[in-house]
Formats: C-alpha cells, structure tokens, sequence
C-alpha cells in the first residue's frame, strides 16, 4: 500500500470505516490471505495480502523507531554535565536508557552501561540514562548506583512519550548520524555479548555509512 490509498472492500466486502476493516481482518486467522480493494488516485487497485500476527507491543516500537532519526528530546533537565539535547551528540555513537529509580533490572543494568561508557567512551560512545523521577532522587540513585554517565530528568514525560517508552530499561542504540539503529526492551543478561558488539560496529562505521544506514 501507498500513502493515500484508501480501502474500499476486503474480499468484495464494501467497508467504510476503520472499524470494518478490523473486524474483518479479524475473523481471518494468520497465515491466511485476503484480498483487498484499493482507490489509488482515481483508479481501482486490487492485492492480496498474506495476514500476520499482531506484533507485540515491543516490536511495534521498534518497527516505529529503528532505522528513523531519533525523536528530539523536549522539556528535559540534565543532571551533573549531561546533554541537553540529542543534537550536542552528532557525531558520537549514543546509547539511551529509559530507568527509574524503582525499577529492579535497571539498578542491574547501570554498573553495565557504566563499563560500557568506560571502555568505549575515548572512541566516541557516550550513554545517557533518561528518567521521569524528580532529580533531586535520580541524583541520590546515580552516586549509589555508580552511574558515571550523563543523567537526563524528563519529569513531565514528554521525551519518553515521543519514543513510545511503556517498558523499563528500554536502550536505544543510536548511530552517528542520529538514526536509531537497534532498540533492547527489558534486561537480558545473556545480551551483553551482543550490546557490545553492536557498538564497536557502530563506532568503526564513519558518518556517510551511518547516514545510508538509515536512509
């Protein structure tokens, strides 16, 4: 389908709202395929379309993310030196975590992406861990939980609502370029193999790469 299309039947069944066409396409079952009717520009185009499954909730933020530019963030304080927006970190491979100070997995993940930050940091790789937790608790969070990397307060959530945050941790990888090229929902603790090595490639790619790659 294009931008402008607009369904007119699905399996000769005339609809004329968004309603119909989900009820329809809900009485079929994965797998099967349906035909449907289409007004392109004037014109009657007909396809058939093999149904899936629903994606889950995770892989739909990162079918909405991966591969676009990251969303800008907005209303945010930064805490101890942090950006203050995405743009200060063109050019630099950027990891984002959304956590909160109550969140179990991600006080597990901070020593981690401290490492990280650590070991790639001189290369070009800066983490930002971002929370809608007051500051004054996210600061207190960050000294004992040895967070050295930047610390970005979005108490009124309106970053975390533009990238569609509904799960804690969530980490973005993001390329020089600004264009999210992986998104991890949750703590793996069998991932860290790959987190990292995500990163060296990320980091070794130079801006004109990372720029096609997200075209």
């Amino acid at each position: 389908m294009r931008v402008g299309d607009r369904i007119v039947a699905l399996d000769g069944n005339k609809v004329t709202d968004p309603a119909e066409v989900s009820r329809l396409v809900a009485s079929r079952r994965a797998g099967e395929s349906i035909s449907v009717s289409l007004a392109r520009g004037g014109r009657p185009v007909t396809a058939a379309v093999t149904l899936a499954r629903r994606p889950s909730g995770d892989d739909i933020l990162r079918m909405d993310l991966v591969g676009a530019f990251a969303p800008a963030w907005t209303n945010v304080t930064p805490l101890s030196g942090a950006p203050a927006s995405l743009d200060k970190l063109r050019g630099q491979v950027v990891l984002v975590d959304f956590w909160a100070t109550w969140c179990g997995p991600c006080r597990m993940l901070a020593p981690k992406l401290s490492a990280l930050k650590d070991r790639y940091g001189a290369q070009g790789l800066n983490v930002v861990g971002i929370t809608t937790d007051p500051a004054e608790k996210a600061a207190v969070f960050a000294e004992r939980n040895q967070m050295r990397y930047g610390v970005v307060v979005d108490k009124e959530g309106d970053t975390s609502r533009a990238y569609g945050i509904s799960s804690l941790p969530t980490m973005l990888l993001i390329d020089k370029r600004g264009v999210v090229r992986e998104v991890m929902v949750g703590f793996d603790p069998g991932g860290d193999a790959r987190l990292e090595s995500l990163i060296k490639s990320l980091l070794a790619e130079p801006a004109s790469q990372a720029a096609a790659a997200g075209r």
